[in-house]
C-alpha cells in the first residue's frame, strides 16, 4: 500500500508532467503557426549538369553543377558539401567542401563542385580499368544546410554517367607522294594512317605536328579536311606539305631510288568526342617510308 508521502509525489509528478507537456505542445503550436505565417520550408537540391571542361591522357577535370533552391524568407547557410564519385561500387575520389556559401532568401544558387580525376591513381588502384575504356560512374552529393524551425538538414542527391579513360592514338606515315618536285622546293602529300584505340569515336579537327626525314625537319603539317575515326578503327588522311629537298642530303636520293629513309613524327591531334574536346599526343619514331610519283609523272600511281 502506497504511503501518504508517495501519493503526494505522484500527484506532483502528474502536475509537473502535465504542465511541461502543455508548454511543449504550446511551443510546438507556435512553431507551426510561425512556419505557416512566415513561410518556412525545406530547401531542395538537384543536378543541373555534369561536364568535362578538360580531358587529356593524365586527368579529367569534372565540374558538377548543383542547383539549390531556398523557399525561405531569410538566407540559409550551406554548411558543408560532401561528394563521392564511384564506379561499380568502387571509390574513385571523394572530398569535403566546407563553408560552401549562402543561398539567398526565396532564391536559388548553382553550386559548382570541381573534381579532378587522376588516371594513374585509378589504374594503379584498379588494374582491370584499362586505357581506352569507358567506365560507369555514380556521383553522390550531400549538402548540409541550416534552416530555422527545421535545424540542420542533409540534402542527398546522386547521378550516374560514363567517364572515358583515353588512350593515345597511333599515327604512321603510310607513304609520301610528290605533287611537284624541284630541288629548290617540292610539294608532296603525306598519306597518314591513324588508329583509334579507344572505345569511343574520335572526330579529327586538326593536327599540330612536325615531321623529320632522316635528321632533317620537314616542318609542320596541317590537316586540310576533317575526318572521323571510328572506335577501335583505322582511317587514312592526306596532308599536303612543302619542303626543300636540297636540305635533306642523301635521304632524298634514297627515297627517290626506292630505298626508303627513316622518318619521325610527333605532335598533337585535336578531336571531338562524346565527352567533349580532347587534345591527344601522337608520335612515331623510327619509321621508314619512300616517295611515289603521280601516274602522269611516270609513276605507277600505287600507294
Amino acid at each position: 500500500m502506497a504511503s501518504h508521502d508517495d501519493s503526494n509525489i505522484d500527484k506532483k509528478d502528474e502536475v509537473k508532467g502535465g504542465f511541461f507537456g502543455k508548454v511543449k505542445g504550446f511551443m510546438h503550436d507556435i512553431g507551426d503557426k510561425i512556419e505557416e505565417t512566415v513561410g518556412f520550408g525545406k530547401p531542395t537540391a538537384e543536378f543541373s549538369s555534369i561536364h568535362f571542361p578538360h580531358i587529356d591522357l593524365q586527368k579529367a577535370d569534372i565540374v558538377v553543377d548543383v542547383l539549390v533552391k531556398n523557399p525561405n524568407p531569410i538566407p540559409i547557410p550551406l554548411v558543408d558539401i560532401n561528394y563521392l564519385i564511384e564506379s561499380d561500387g568502387r571509390k574513385l575520389i571523394s572530398g569535403l567542401i566546407p563553408d560552401a556559401g549562402t543561398i539567398h532568401a526565396h532564391g536559388s544558387e548553382t553550386i559548382k563542385i570541381p573534381v579532378c580525376l587522376i588516371y594513374d591513381d585509378i589504374k594503379n588502384t584498379y588494374a582491370d580499368i584499362k586505357p581506352g575504356s569507358i567506365i560507369p560512374y555514380k556521383v553522390k552529393v550531400e549538402l548540409l544546410v541550416d534552416v530555422p524551425i527545421f535545424g540542420r538538414l542533409t540534402l542527398p542527391i546522386e547521378k550516374t554517367g560514363e567517364i572515358p579513360i583515353p588512350y593515345k592514338p597511333s599515327i604512321d606515315v603510310d607513304k609520301i607522294r610528290f605533287e611537284k618536285f624541284s630541288i629548290e622546293e617540292s610539294v608532296a602529300t603525306l598519306h597518314l594512317k591513324l588508329e583509334n584505340k579507344n572505345d569511343f569515336d574520335l572526330g579529327l579537327n586538326d593536327l599540330d605536328y612536325e615531321v623529320w626525314l632522316g635528321d632533317v625537319s620537314i616542318g609542320g603539317a596541317e590537316l586540310n579536311k576533317s575526318a572521323k575515326i571510328e572506335k577501335n578503327g583505322i582511317t587514312f588522311i592526306d596532308v599536303p606539305i612543302t619542303f626543300r629537298p636540297k636540305e635533306f642530303g642523301s635521304a632524298i636520293w634514297d627515297m627517290i631510288r626506292g630505298k626508303g629513309t627513316g622518318y619521325s613524327i610527333k605532335g598533337n591531334i585535336n578531336v571531338s568526342t562524346p565527352f567533349g574536346e580532347m587534345k591527344l599526343p601522337v608520335s612515331k619514331i623510327g619509321g621508314t617510308t619512300h616517295f611515289k610519283k603521280k601516274k602522269e609523272d611516270g609513276g605507277d600511281g600505287d600507294w
